[in-house]
């Protein structure tokens, strides 16, 4: 590959792929509200996420854009944060579009960011891309008009994949450093009832996955980024306990959980709701995992930790 902008590209999700492309590409374009400079192939050029400019001509010729922009959801739900989450979305994925459209030689294809929060609360349906069920709520609000702001942009020339990713298993950002964290505490046991159920992803099949999209042309339109056999959350907390063997892992109930999450500014949401989703499409598509294996992930994530 020639040349891939990565929009929002410093965050966490955006540092991973930066990571694994670096070696494959010429050049890496990264949409920043930063300053302007470049790291060897990598070139970070600054944009506000919301209006058009200099940022557009990076567009022409890519082989792939991969938008990652949005305000984090990991905060309390305020009138103020859940705008901010809204319009974040919506507004780099709308001027994205603009730019494509003005653009000579347009993207050959553009990846989304979505959610797999999009799903409703699931106990015992694993829900794919065909006869997933669409939940309600805030969260899914968000998902469902994000996705529509996609799809909505008049791209013919451009390819357009979003993804509804679950929890990225990642070392340096993420849920699981927090998580780790807990464990080695002492405070490793289930959240809440524990039997909601959690899909996850290792952070090297998220970039593979990403690879894989951009190198199977008939794949479009909505596509899970989820390892294959989702767990629970009491079955994941004692997987990391078996690994870290910490003196002792106290359970945390819901009321608890409510109590910390106003502490440290964040929703239960993002801990209780049952994610219960499973990749379709990237099985059909003949994807193979690194890591489909939950014990296998989080040995690997542990080993430097």
């Amino acid at each position: 590959m020639k040349k891939i902008v990565i929009a929002a590209g410093t965050g966490f999700l955006g540092k991973i792929l930066i990571n694994h492309f670096a070696p494959k590409a010429n050049t890496i374009i990264v949409l920043t509200r930063g300053e302007n400079r470049t790291e060897n192939n990598i070139q970070f050029v600054h944009w506000d996420a919301k209006t058009l400019g200099n940022w557009t001509k990076e567009l022409n010729g890519a082989d792939a854009l991969i938008n990652m922009a949005g305000k984090s959801v990991d905060c309390r739900y305020t009138k103020k944060n859940k705008k901010l989450i809204l319009d974040s979305r919506i507004q780099s994925t709308a001027i994205l579009g603009k730019a494509i459209k003005i653009c000579q030689n347009p993207p050959k294809i553009w990846i989304n960011s979505s959610t797999a929060t999009i799903y409703r609360h699931s106990l015992h349906k694993k829900m794919d891309e065909q006869e997933g069920e669409i939940g309600s709520g805030f969260s899914v609000n968000v998902a469902t008009s994000w996705e529509n702001t996609f799809f909505s942009q008049q791209t013919p020339a451009t390819r357009k994949i979003a993804l509804r990713t679950s929890i990225v298993l990642g070392q340096k950002g993420g849920a699981f450093p927090p998580i780790l964290n807990l464990v080695k505490i002492g405070f490793g046991g289930k959240q809440g009832n524990g039997n909601q159920k959690i899909s996850w992803i290792h952070e090297i099949d998220f970039a593979r996955s990403i690879e894989f999209i951009m190198h199977t042309p008939h794949i479009k339109g909505v596509i899970n980024i989820v390892s294959p056999q989702p767990t629970t959350n009491s079955i994941f907390m004692k997987t990391l306990r078996e690994i870290i063997k910490p003196s002792i892992g106290i359970p945390l109930s819901k009321p608890i959980l409510k109590l910390g999450a106003r502490i440290i500014k964040t929703e239960t949401e993002l801990i209780l709701k049952s994610r219960n989703v499973i990749p379709g499409k990237l099985d059909h598509n003949g994807f193979k995992f690194s890591f489909p294996n939950l014990e296998k992930a989080l040995q690997n994530l542990t080993k430097q930790s």
